[in-house]
């Protein structure tokens, strides 16, 4: 299987020499193609850092970072953002829409930036609109629509340039549980149907069964892992409880 994603001994320092903290301590992993992985720890265990050292190389204190095999550690600030641009897709808690756009104006807009033909950008809104189950509101402004469907255009806009990694940071954190269930299910079916490879940091447990895989974090470091493998996703959802645990505290301690 293609490797996509590599860290290869990761640390990340704030502060300075008088204050100093290590909040990535030594951390190497792989993702590849088609994976759906999920990042979990406590509130302070680095995971969103982590998130943040992969979206922007440039604050990598020390170790290497390869993309599809380029190590863009090494990129110039010019050439990281455009490869950033071109390789990596992105899907935040809080949507991140403009509101003064259409759905399918957000959407097309990551088009625009790479820019695709524009006589291929209204086929392609209406084709990953379809796919997402958001036909009917590519007219209307994030404003007028639901939570869940702002965050399916999200999805749509992170995807649509069919970038090699999506990293969605707390995806359903500002979403009720009916709206999270369904962004999940199309996430999982984004990953499964349309081979997307995924990295998602979340606190919630319930969230992080849909992934395939699971990394744990502490302290900076990598705890442990877990594989759903043929397990059920009850079963998985049962593990990482049990992770939770281990790790000192129920789903309400991890953030």
């Amino acid at each position: 299987m293609q490797e996509i994603l590599r860290l290869e001994h990761i640390q990340k320092y704030y502060g300075n020499q008088g204050n100093l903290t290590k909040a990535i301590d030594d951390i190497s992993f792989s993702v590849h193609a088609g994976e759906f992985v999920g990042i979990m720890g406590a509130s302070g265990s680095g995971k969103t850092t982590m998130l943040n050292c992969i979206s922007t190389i440039d604050t990598v204190s020390a170790g290497h970072i390869f993309l599809d095999g380029t190590d863009v550690t090494e990129l110039k600030e010019k050439e990281l953002a455009r490869y950033r641009r071109e390789n990596l897709g992105f899907v935040f808690q809080d949507f991140n829409l403009l509101d003064t756009l259409t759905i399918s104006e957000n959407i097309a807009l990551a088009l625009t930036i790479n820019r695709a033909p524009v006589e291929q950008i209204d086929g392609k809104v209406a084709e990953i609109a379809k796919t997402l189950n958001i036909t009917d509101i590519l007219n209307q402004y994030p404003y007028q629509v639901s939570g869940g469907q702002k965050q399916r255009c999200a999805c749509a806009r992170a995807i649509i340039n069919k970038p090699k990694l999506l990293l969605a940071d707390e995806p359903t954190g500002a979403l009720d549980s009916h709206s999270s269930q369904m962004l999940l299910g199309t996430m999982q079916s984004i990953n499964e149907k349309l081979g997307a490879t995924i990295l998602m940091v979340t606190h919630d447990a319930f969230s992080a069964s849909y992934a395939n895989r699971i990394l744990f974090l502490r302290d900076g470091k990598i705890f442990t892992e877990i594989i759903k493998g043929s397990d059920s996703r009850k079963a998985f959802f049962e593990k990482i409880l049990d992770i939770l645990t281990m790790l000192g505290g129920g789903q309400s301690d991890v953030s």
